[in-house]
């Protein structure tokens, strides 16, 4: 099978298949899924609890390798590069948010931004306070995450998520931690930073609300496409 896609998909997933052991157990959680999304493309993925959706989403982000199945990031296939090639693709090319934030406790708003360079051997302190300001969060580049609401935190991952300015943010319930309105407006904030300069998104949410403000959305039910 050729390593290349045609140009205008920013990911194009192969009959993807993840499976886990509980014991002797064998849980089928992904069951050949096949998924393109173009450049540019705002997808969202809904399901109940249990689809499967998380662990699509970590196997298309490079960050769980499927049992079985391709992905292709900007015609490049993920899984057969080595670990460094594919850290620097996730790293250059990718930018991550997650419900729970997972920013680091002892680090100020404006270093938690930052740690994306710093991993990638850049400071961009100047990137990183432009960010916050993006997000409404620059008098507040020097707060804790615990001197910093939930929806503050999750705005500052937002601004970390964009720090290396990745051509694809993936996003996994960033508002399921939130209240509704506060919810609602860290979503409309991704989504605008995201048109801004025609990122590629992917969301998983179980909020049907939410995703009809997408361009798209897919629905995995029982780790199938629907």
């Amino acid at each position: 099978m050729t390593d290349i896609t045609p140009a205008e998909f920013a990911i194009d997933a192969r009959r993807i298949e993840r499976t886990f052991r509980i014991g002797d157990n064998r849980i089928e959680v992904l069951k050949g899924v096949s998924l393109t999304v173009e450049r540019g493309e705002k997808l969202f993925l809904v399901g109940p609890s249990g689809a499967g959706k998380t662990s699509l989403l970590y196997t298309l982000a490079g960050l769980e390798k499927p049992n079985a199945g391709e992905v292709h990031i900007e015609g490049r296939s993920l899984y057969a590069l080595g670990r460094q090639q594919q850290a620097r693709v996730r790293n250059s090319r990718m930018g991550y948010v997650f419900q729970s934030f997972f920013l680091l406790p002892e680090l100020t708003a404006m270093e938690n931004v930052m740690v994306p360079a710093m991993i990638g051997g850049r400071q961009a302190r100047e990137r990183a306070l432009d960010l916050l300001d993006r997000v409404g969060l620059a008098e507040r580049a020097g707060h804790l995450p615990t001197e910093l609401s939930g929806g503050e935190q999750q705005r500052v991952a937002i601004a970390r998520s964009l720090i290396n300015d990745p051509a694809i943010v993936f996003a996994d319930e960033p508002t399921g931690n939130l209240d509704t309105r506060t919810g609602d407006g860290v979503m409309e904030l991704l989504m605008s930073l995201a048109s801004e300069q025609s990122r590629t998104l992917l969301v998983v949410t179980h909020d049907n609300r939410l995703a009809a403000s997408g361009d798209r959305s897919v629905t995995l039910i029982d780790g199938v496409i629907q």
